[in-house]
């Protein structure tokens, strides 16, 4: 029929990073009032005269099913359920069962099974082993006085509906808990995954930017005077742009490692741009990637302080260490301080940022005014490391 529409029995995946929408429903005491039908032996017996003192029969019967359903639409609220009021409910209802058994007999006994689901539903452990022992042997004196030995199946019922019940809902409130603590870390993951997006793109676009710009005005001055340097420097710029769309795509699908003496043949053509002389000097064992990576960060972003704020003539980068530790030092003679300078409540970006990253590498990053002047920006971290914080998650575009 032309109205019909195609439904497709393949389930549609969810987005990376979404949970879904429309959550499986709690339970709630609803479920467990159906079992009251189990009553409808003892209501037939009082609805055709077969029950002595019909209005005491009538009168407990309505104070059971009142009890009972008070407990069960409070037994899947944890707070609810260890209230005293709960607590003083069940044992009303374990007498108001007893009283119903001892006086009737005969189908009124079948309330007891129901008393078992009511404590099963209200009681957790360690609590329910005695309470649940509790029942069951009411139930078991109050048959075995009005139906003999026989009447013992109905502890046995009683027992069975309590421990199934207390079982079945701790077994729901596990799996919701479980479900809870993986939508939370769902929600850290996401965090996370925003918080290196933000951290990469503001690392990347502020040292890029600033670059582009020194340039600019560097071919602006040279373009009156020295054509051909002028040209230089706008083909640096074009080099430059090319390069960072590159690294923005590779921060943006979480596969963006850099290169330290990529970072250091930058600094020097960014600095040497802005006018400020450069000295970079490298000692000591090969570094692994992550390390080097790491420290490749700190010098793109130191120099772009250096570039922006400093007004600096001299900047000295100095890359040492041994076996166990590298060491990375900053330094610059100009008058300016960085606006990226670590400080209480500052997060996410700058040197703030790289101080995270240190961090969880099993690193630390300085940064502060020299002692005569200028600012010096001091890392170290170990030899052979691994960023913590490094979350690639498919979370985030699959490119610019």
């Amino acid at each position: 029929m032309t109205w019909m529409r195609k439904v497709s029995c393949t389930p549609t995946p969810l987005r990376a990073g979404r949970l879904p929408d429309t959550p499986d429903p709690h339970p709630t005491g609803f479920a467990l009032l159906p079992w009251l039908l189990l009553g409808m032996g003892s209501f037939s017996n009082l609805f055709q005269g077969q029950t002595p003192n019909p209005w005491i029969g009538g009168l407990g019967l309505i104070t059971f099913n009142s009890l009972y359903i008070y407990i069960a639409t409070r037994s899947f609220v944890k707070e609810k359920r260890e209230a005293r009021s709960t607590q003083v409910a069940l044992a009303a209802l374990a007498a108001v069962t007893c009283a119903l058994g001892m006086g009737y007999g005969g189908s009124w006994l079948l309330f007891f099974p129901l008393l078992g689901l009511a404590t099963g539903a209200a009681v957790r452990m360690p609590r329910l082993r005695w309470t649940g022992a509790a029942v069951t042997v009411l139930a078991g004196v109050t048959a075995f006085v009005r139906d003999g030995w026989g009447g013992l199946d109905i502890a046995y019922a009683t027992w069975i509906s309590t421990i199934v019940t207390a079982a079945i809902l701790s077994l729901s409130e596990a799996v919701r808990e479980l479900r809870a603590a993986r939508e939370e870390l769902a929600r850290r993951a996401v965090e996370e995954e925003r918080l290196r997006f933000s951290r990469d793109l503001h690392d990347l676009l502020g040292h890029t930017l600033s670059v582009i710009v020194v340039k600019s005005e560097a071919a602006r001055r040279l373009a009156s005077r020295d054509l051909d340097a002028a040209l230089a420097q706008v083909v640096d710029i074009e080099s430059v742009g090319r390069q960072a769309l590159t690294e923005i795509r590779e921060a943006v699908t979480g596969y963006r490692d850099g290169s330290l003496a990529t970072e250091l043949d930058r600094a020097d053509s960014a600095l040497t741009a802005a006018g400020v002389t450069p000295r970079i000097h490298r000692s000591g064992p090969p570094l692994a990637p992550r390390t080097e990576a790491l420290l490749g960060w700190v010098v793109r972003e130191a120099v772009t302080n250096v570039v922006r704020h400093s007004d600096a003539s001299h900047c000295e980068i100095a890359l040492s260490g041994t076996p166990e530790r590298a060491h990375l030092t900053v330094t610059d003679d100009g008058t300016g301080t960085p606006v990226t300078t670590p400080r209480e409540g500052i997060g996410g970006t700058g040197l703030r940022g790289l101080t995270e990253r240190l961090a969880a590498a099993g690193g630390t990053l300085t940064a502060g005014p020299g002692a005569r002047r200028g600012f010096v920006v001091r890392a170290e971290l170990p030899a052979e490391t691994w960023e913590l914080t490094d979350v690639r998650s498919p979370l985030s575009p699959s490119g610019v």
